[in-house]
């Protein structure tokens, strides 16, 4: 690390720290040349995979149009913004623990689905009817007793 004073090129790491939260690594240094000491933060560099459309298109992964996208199926649904943002959380956690550099809207689309079958029936069967294009009422029916049959199962046991 060059030091931000003389420009010597020779630093040493006096003191290391972890955040609170764990989210990065405050590191004391000292210059070799003029003595000085500055501080640095380290803290790890992930980046979202791209998104390829259905059309072959590529385009950067965007949190406000996941998040719009859970808004209009939770539309007046009882489901608060806190439980929201965990969503939202826990789908990026997947697609950056993925460690792929592209995910397809389809792999979105799936997991989007199964985190609002966990959180909200009726948003889960409002956007599977838009995500899976349903063109006639049978497949709503059909999407209404997939969500059915595993309620009925653990009644049973």
């Amino acid at each position: 690390m060059k030091c931000p004073f003389c420009g010597f090129a020779d630093t040493q790491v006096v003191d290391s720290r972890a955040s609170d939260e764990g989210d990065f690594i405050r590191r004391r240094r000292k210059c070799s040349s003029c003595d000085r000491r500055f501080t640095t933060y380290e803290r790890p560099e992930l980046a979202m995979p791209y998104v390829v459309k259905r059309n072959g298109s590529r385009h950067d992964y965007d949190s406000a149009k996941m998040r719009a996208s859970l808004a209009l199926a939770l539309r007046k649904r009882p489901v608060s913004a806190v439980v929201v943002d965990a969503t939202v959380m826990r789908i990026e956690d997947k697609l950056l623990t993925s460690g792929e550099r592209e995910v397809t809207t389809a792999y979105l689309g799936e997991l989007v689905m199964a985190e609002l079958k966990k959180i909200d029936k009726v948003a889960y069967v409002r956007f599977a009817s838009v995500y899976k294009s349903f063109e006639d009422i049978g497949e709503f029916v059909e999407a209404i007793r997939e969500m059915q049959v595993p309620a009925a199962k653990s009644k049973k046991s």
